[in-house]
């Protein structure tokens, strides 16, 4: 498979990914109260109604072809927390609810991998190649997505789970930490910039592949 042909399945791979990660969010969203994600068309697996054209596009092309380590993005969802029944739960699950699809998309894969290998790859005939391609593909992405949005760094997902779990030791840690939420996305572009989140990020990515496919 030439390079540019993987450049290709890999943005592929990533769209989809950011397509259920976005959905999720809105259907738990949903589940706790909040419709406006569905009433938008947000609890849908169509790409063109996640798709941010800088995060989701631009910049993980630019990434790809020139092999820069750029983390996208999609079109949040919108919510209204107003809404939610029990709001500090509801916070917590529609937050992680984005990087948990992504986990289980590469738990899926990597069992699929595991599965080719038991009962041998060579059934897969010429589509060996690009089925086990696509598939650790999209083991690597979900995993980077699921541990990167994670961070309990503003406006990233972790951040919202962090801030539900304080406000339950204590509304003063909780407020403290939210005064930094301004803040957030410069601090993601230093540690993008100097080679920090990539060091903090890579362990745990290998970690948790090695995990999946060992």
């Amino acid at each position: 498979m030439s390079d540019v042909a993987e450049i290709i399945l890999s943005f592929v791979v990533f769209l989809f990914s950011l397509t259920l990660h976005e959905a999720a969010h809105a259907w738990t969203s949903d589940l706790f109260g909040d419709s406006t994600g569905r009433y938008l068309g947000r609890i849908s697996l169509n790409p063109m109604v996640h798709i941010d054209p800088i995060g989701t596009i631009l910049l993980p092309l630019i990434g790809a072809f020139t092999g820069v380590s750029i983390i996208g993005w999609a079109k949040p969802v919108p919510v209204n927390p107003n809404l939610w029944r029990d709001k500090v739960k509801a916070n917590i699950l529609v937050s992680a609810a984005g990087p948990a699809a992504n986990l289980l998309i590469a738990i899926v894969a990597a069992a699929i991998v595991r599965l080719i290998s038991f009962i041998g790859s060579n059934h897969l005939g010429a589509f060996e190649k690009p089925v086990l391609t696509l598939l650790s593909i999209a083991v690597m992405v979900n995993v980077m997505l699921a541990v990167f949005n994670m961070l309990p760094i503003p406006p990233l997902d972790g951040s919202h789970v962090l801030s539900s779990v304080l406000s339950l030791v204590s509304t003063r840690l909780m407020e403290a930490y939210e005064t930094t939420r301004p803040y957030g996305f410069l601090v993601l572009l230093l540690l993008i910039y100097t080679g920090v989140l990539r060091s903090l990020l890579q362990p745990v990515v290998y970690l948790v592949m090695f995990l999946l496919l060992a």
